[in-house]
């Protein structure tokens, strides 16, 4: 059987290494050298059609990956060294058939990603993150922190962006839960959006902003460009970046929140919150910014707000009654979402925040989702509205 590994090396034998090769003609040098092996041993036009396509891939893509990337089915890729390919698919783990020749040939997909990306990896510096230009978002570990070879794992984001609508179909959210957020988010609350991860925080945030008016002035803040905000004429989107190989040029969250303050916008929306940036948001959110949107990791909603007070003192000292009073002046809605046995993502509650009293911050039931059971496999259960929102001046002011 015609081996692609053979093909390969029999290709690079041919290329011209002095200057740079189009596209067509490496395809028309591919299809030449598959004749030539085709004359030796028979192949089906199908099978011949597969090695060209991989063929390709190796030179001009990202090897055995790019079948991967390819399929719209697959939203994770997980590489652990050479021989260990692992996909997530329909929200559940497979492992593939699919194997890396050698470490030298995952360590120059890597390198192909990173430098695509305007990162450096290596040794000294062996973690990085990355984005390919189609979005999905990539994490490398190499040695010696990676003990078994490369680590690679690729966050895959649809092509189109999910709708509100969607994910009512899917009953990840009920009707009037989702009507009700996003009448929230056309009045301008500032809504948190809290879950684990993988429970679908940036998809949902997408679908909030869809419902943001289109004559305001977005700007959206983020470690890695993920979100995908439409139909926004008006809109600023900044990406942090990483300090270089000499340890300079870093740019944070922090400095982009500062920066945004001073760009004159109606909303600020930060991807993620995850360390001391949580002050200048906050910060942002009590100085006039009302209708902002950001995700943050917590169990429950009352674990968001602890996350948020333990990173607001990342940032600055202050006494914990300060900060949690700036919490409940700046942040009024909470949606948690959680990832469920049988791998269903759903909102699970939605909570008001509400005054800082003596002892912490009060939350307010909104809606919260009960499981009723389970069928085939499948978690049955209900959204059940359990309050009035307390807080309706924004809805008043807004015409609502």
């Amino acid at each position: 059987m015609i081996q692609a590994e053979q093909l390969h090396a029999r290709i690079m034998e041919e290329l011209d290494m002095t200057r740079e090769i189009e596209d067509e003609e490496l395809t028309d040098l591919i299809h030449r050298v598959l004749q030539e092996a085709c004359i030796q041993e028979y192949i089906t036009l199908r099978e011949r059609t597969a090695l060209g396509k991989e063929l390709f891939n190796a030179f001009r893509k990202l090897d055995l990956l790019q079948e991967l990337l390819e399929d719209e089915r697959i939203t994770e890729i997980m590489i652990n060294g050479t021989k260990n390919i692992f996909i997530e698919q329909d929200g559940r783990l497979f492992q593939t058939e699919k194997r890396f020749t050698s470490r030298d040939k995952l360590e120059d997909v890597v390198q192909q990603i990173v430098s695509g990306a305007n990162r450096t990896v290596n040794e000294a510096s062996p973690i990085a993150d990355a984005r390919l230009p189609d979005g999905a978002r990539v994490n490398v570990v190499l040695a010696p922190v990676a003990l078994d070879g490369p680590i690679v794992t690729i966050r895959k984001f649809p092509k189109d962006t999910i709708t509100m609508e969607q994910l009512i179909a899917w009953n990840s959210v009920s009707r009037e839960a989702a009507d009700f957020l996003t009448l929230l988010t056309a009045a301008k609350y500032n809504i948190f959006i809290s879950g684990g991860t993988g429970s679908g925080k940036t998809t949902f945030l997408n679908a909030l902003s869809q419902y943001i008016p289109g004559d305001e002035r977005i700007i959206t803040i983020e470690d890695n460009a993920e979100l995908r905000i439409m139909d926004i004429p008006n809109l600023v989107r900044l990406e942090a970046r990483n300090a270089n190989v000499e340890g300079t040029g870093e740019i944070t969250i922090r400095s982009l929140i500062k920066t945004a303050l001073r760009m004159r916008p109606d909303r600020i929306i930060v991807g993620e919150v995850r360390s001391a940036e949580a002050i200048d948001m906050l910060q942002a959110l009590n100085t006039g910014h009302d209708g902002s949107l950001s995700t943050g990791h917590a169990n429950s909603p009352k674990d968001m707000l602890s996350r948020l007070e333990t990173m607001v003192l990342m940032g600055m000292d202050l006494p914990l009654p300060a900060i949690q009073r700036q919490i409940a002046s700046g942040v009024d809605i909470i949606v948690h979402l959680g990832r469920l046995r049988d791998k269903s993502r759903k909102v699970l509650e939605i909570v008001e925040v509400l005054d800082y009293e003596e002892g912490g911050i009060t939350l307010r039931p909104l809606f919260a989702y009960e499981e009723t059971g389970d069928t085939d496999g499948r978690i049955q259960g209900e959204w059940r509205k359990i309050n009035e929102i307390a807080h309706r001046g924004k809805l008043l002011a807004a015409g609502y």
